[in-house]
Formats: structure tokens, sequence, C-alpha cells
């Protein structure tokens, strides 16, 4: 296997000493591997409010989520989940642990969501947010939620104050405890 970029034909086949088809290069034996996107993001809290954003780009422009977005090469998750903040609402955070992991092969993307602290009440839009704002867990907007993980990571953060365990989820039905090392 070269790290040249594709230049020649390129067929599927079993590349040798894998065990699934890959594009592949006949001029250099290049494979493309193609493997999940991972997006970085968190549940941001303030007081006893988290803040969403209302999203600006699609997809589901107009609607709410939590700050999050691809992952940097090069970039630690915790520092992309900053980086994040930062862009889409101005804010400063500080990442207390890791919240969730949900696993979206569907469309071949991983989350890794932390829980966070804002560090400033002072926030605004960022160019791919329409408005950002601090909601109470009363006020959230259940029916405007751009996304299912989005839900997810809310409700699991929910949990782990609820509870006051440090709750780990990986994914919409596999939660566990990882204080205590029981499914919850």
């Amino acid at each position: 296997m070269s790290d040249a970029p594709l230049r020649g034909p390129v067929v599927r086949m079993v590349p040798e000493g894998d065990n699934r088809e890959r594009n592949v290069c006949t001029d250099c034996g290049f494979i493309h591997y193609l493997n999940p996107r991972i997006v970085v993001g968190a549940v941001v809290q303030y007081d006893e409010q988290v803040l969403l954003c209302r999203r600006a780009i699609p997809p589901r422009t107009g609607f709410w989520t939590m700050p999050a977005g691809y992952l940097e090469t090069g970039e630690t998750a915790a520092a992309g989940a900053r980086r994040e903040a930062e862009e889409e609402a101005g804010a400063v955070i500080a990442i207390e642990r890791p919240l969730g992991i949900y696993s979206l092969p569907r469309i071949s993307l991983i989350q890794l969501i932390f829980a966070a602290q804002l560090m400033d009440p002072n926030i605004a839009p960022g160019a791919e947010s329409l408005e950002v704002r601090l909601f109470s867990w009363s006020e959230v907007p259940w029916d405007d939620l751009a996304f299912p993980s989005v839900r997810w990571a809310l409700e699991d953060w929910k949990h782990g104050r609820t509870t006051g365990t440090a709750a780990a989820a990986f994914g919409p039905f596999d939660r566990v405890d990882l204080t205590q090392g029981t499914q919850v």
C-alpha cells in the first residue's frame, strides 16, 4: 500500500490481509478506506440551564442543537468540543467529563459528547447559528431538536445530574454507570 492519493483506475477488492472490499488503486496499490467521521460536542450547563444553538446551516436549518461539529485532524476530542462551542455560540467552556458516545452506523458517524460548564454567560451566535440561548429543562424545545442524538445527550446529562452518577452512554439504549459498572 502506498501513501499516494489515488491516481489510476480504482477497483473494489479485498486487499491482502483485510476482510472486506475496499477501493484500491490498480496503479499504485493505495487503499482508500472509508471510515466513520467523528463529531465532538458538549452539553453545556450554566446555573440550571443548558446551552442550545439554532442551526443556520443544513442539515436541519432552524432546529436546535448542542454546540458540536466535526473533529479536525490533529485535534483532541475535548479541544474540538471547546472549539465548536466557541465557533457556534461564542462560548468559553470547561469540559467536566465524557458524557456519551453515540454510534450512528447508518450515516457512518460517531459522536463524542462531553458534559461542560459555561464559564461566561456572554454568548452570541457564530456563523453556523441563527440564535443561541440558555434553556431551563422545562423550556428545552423538544419538538424542535435537530437530531435524535441531541435528545439522547440531553437525557443522559439530566440522568447523571438527577442520580448524582457519572453515567456515560454508548448509544440510545446501552447506558452504563461508570461508577458502578452497571447498566442503568
